[in-house]
């Protein structure tokens, strides 16, 4: 089976890289154009699977629409390869109770916007597609991977901090991994593991210090993503929802 990742050189794919199960094709800037409709279409020939991480985040100066556009073109070119594009938990908003693929969405940024606009784009493409609504992914985060000296984290008034659903870089290279080997996919799946972890408690088991800061009013305090279905493909373990677990996950370099 080929399956081909498309921008890899951002913070998402170098912690996928080395945690990937078994050879596949990994390719950056500097190795491929998406914008080059024919290059790009020369590199996917051929190819079973193909996962495209290259997109605009919420903290570039980029067009949000840039997420719409190279999903697009990488549709255009995959040449009947099943393609996987990167959504958002964002396109959930702050919704409450567990966020189910087919419930309904609520995006409050141009990023989560945009990412909901692509999904749709992406699902009237005649190309074969999964959509996979990612958590927050551990070391590709703000919290785990955006930890600096004087860390300051939101903290609500009951001691708690924001809770989100969470996955470990290494699982997530090995879901990734069964998804493209499974047949007959949903259009959009969520893609985490089971339950939501509070950030303070990733923190304290990474051994990162940080200072607690009143939540403001517009903080979401909890995104739960409805994992059954990627349940329903990938056996998760109890740890892989644990802060512990995800942490050391994390710190694992490779998958075993």
């Amino acid at each position: 089976m080929r399956t081909v990742i498309l921008g890899a050189g951002g913070k998402l794919g170098r912690l996928l890289r080395p945690r990937w199960p078994e050879s596949v094709e990994w390719t950056t800037r500097k190795t491929l154009d998406i914008n080059d409709a024919a290059q790009l279409s020369r590199a996917l020939t051929g190819a079973d699977a193909v996962f495209c991480l290259a997109g605009v985040t919420p903290s570039s100066d980029q067009p949000m629409d840039w997420n719409i556009n190279l999903a697009q073109q990488t549709l255009d070119a995959a040449q009947g390869a099943h393609v996987f594009l990167f959504s958002s938990a964002a396109v959930y908003g702050a919704l409450p109770g567990a966020l189910s693929e087919t419930g309904p969405t609520s995006p409050q940024s141009d990023y989560a916007t945009a990412k909901l606009e692509m999904e749709r784009m992406a699902h009237e493409h005649s190309n074969p597609c999964t959509v996979l609504r990612l958590g927050n992914v551990a070391g590709a985060d703000a919290i785990l991977g955006g930890w600096k000296q004087g860390f300051t984290l939101d903290r609500f008034p009951d001691g708690r901090t924001p809770a989100r659903s969470y996955i470990g870089p290494g699982r997530l290279a090995q879901v990734l991994h069964r998804l493209a080997r499974t047949p007959d996919l949903p259009p959009t799946l969520n893609v985490s593991a089971p339950g939501a972890v509070c950030m303070g408690d990733l923190l304290d088991a990474a051994g990162l210090d940080w200072e607690p800061r009143p939540a403001p009013a517009r903080t979401i305090a909890k995104v739960h993503l409805d994992t059954t279905l990627v349940e329903g493909i990938y056996p998760f373990v109890p740890t892989d929802s644990t802060a512990s677990g995800i942490v050391q996950d994390w710190k694992t370099e490779e998958t075993v």
